[in-house]
């Protein structure tokens, strides 16, 4: 049983909460199965195209995430290239690139873009080519017991009240036309309770279905969020990287090299990114996340409030795709699923994080008490 799809006749991302649950093919690109070789003769004529090189060789780029992507060698320069191929028609890799210069702008690493091509007019696909960055992601190094990640934590706390000083107008996903008529960042929607309640009955009915969740919880997780609904009224969004954890951000111990993925961006609230890193970090590592914002930023106004509850929207969100992608059925060698665990005590690990961020919101704790 695959999660209801919501309208997208002519809206791009307007309807959508979190592409990777909500786009009318949900779960796509969630998979073990990726099928890249179908395409690689079409990318490497676009590759040589919009390079103007005869040699271009690709190989695996080894991402575990949305898109399709390779190592590209072009000429004497080697490149990350992603690849959008869903069948959305999905134009927001231009969204994204547009976001990346503008966080590079505010003092953050990022990886140069040097090509991005969403209008399928030379492809039946969309493409990004960015620069390569030779370093592996923290959470490999995390895996392995390799990083200090408190000290991590707090370098990515800083590193997202700088980017927060990225413009933006409106709430939610970005709007693609906008983009190429202003220039500007301007989210779909006025309000962000609009954004915020976007597809969430739906998500709780789903996980319902799937027996992840009573009727009786999704009562109670309905009834606190409605309680919180003060916590939604914003006079505007700040820019919000929405998918921020140890596996898009690329560095080591020694410090932070880039941070990736920002193709779920949106204009949202202050706290939920730092909510995001507590979907998969516990109390130490988020304290540290807030230290570091405060070494740029103060905090908002009901931080703590708005911390809760965003982690309770992101749960319901993280528990939605773990459990419609089989997240649960996958071993250790799986990036959400630490060293020697399982698919089921990621399932408990799930369980237990939702709930205490409904007891966060409920009770009103101080996030070092995750």
């Amino acid at each position: 049983m695959s999660l209801p799809s919501p309208s997208q006749a002519n809206s791009g991302r307007s309807s959508i909460y979190y592409w990777k649950c909500d786009r009318p093919a949900a779960f796509h690109g969630t998979q073990s199965a990726r099928d890249t070789a179908a395409i690689e003769p079409e990318l490497k004529k676009v590759l040589q195209q919009a390079f103007q090189r005869e040699a271009v060789q690709l190989r695996d780029g080894g991402g575990q995430g949305n898109h399709l992507t390779w190592v590209a060698d072009i000429g004497d320069r080697t490149l990350f290239i992603r690849v959008e191929h869903g069948p959305e028609q999905d134009d927001h890799l231009e969204v994204e690139s547009h976001v990346i210069e503008c966080v590079r702008q505010r003092g953050v690493p990022t990886p140069k873009i040097y090509h991005v091509d969403s209008r399928r007019q030379q492809a039946a696909f969309a493409w990004q080519a960015m620069e390569l960055i030779p370093a592996k992601d923290l959470n490999h190094w995390f895996k392995l017991g390799q990083l200090d990640a408190g000290k991590a934590a707090y370098a990515i706390g800083s590193a997202v009240a700088r980017w927060q000083d990225t413009p933006v107008t409106g709430f939610g996903h970005f709007d693609p036309d906008e983009l190429r008529r202003t220039g500007q960042l301007v989210g779909f929607h006025h309000t962000y309770r609009d954004y915020f309640w976007l597809n969430l009955e739906r998500h709780l009915s789903f996980l319902v279905s799937r027996e992840f969740l009573s009727t009786e919880e999704f009562g109670a997780i309905k009834a606190a969020i409605e309680q919180a609904e003060d916590l939604l009224t914003l006079r505007s969004g700040c820019l919000v990287h929405k998918d921020l954890a140890f596996w898009n951000v690329l560095g080591n111990d020694a410090g932070i090299a880039a941070f990736i993925d920002w193709d779920d961006a949106i204009a949202g609230d202050e706290m939920d990114d730092i909510s995001l890193l507590a979907c998969f970090h516990d109390a130490p590592a988020i304290v540290e996340a807030l230290a570091g914002y405060q070494s740029v930023n103060p905090l908002p106004a009901e931080s703590t409030g708005r911390f809760w509850l965003h982690l309770l929207r992101n749960m319901i969100v993280k528990s939605v795709i773990r459990v419609g992608a089989g997240y649960f059925d996958r071993n250790d060698g799986f990036f959400l699923i630490g060293a020697g665990l399982t698919g089921a005590d990621l399932k408990q690990q799930t369980r237990s994080r939702l709930f205490r961020a409904l007891d966060g919101l409920r009770l009103n704790l101080d996030p070092a008490q995750l």
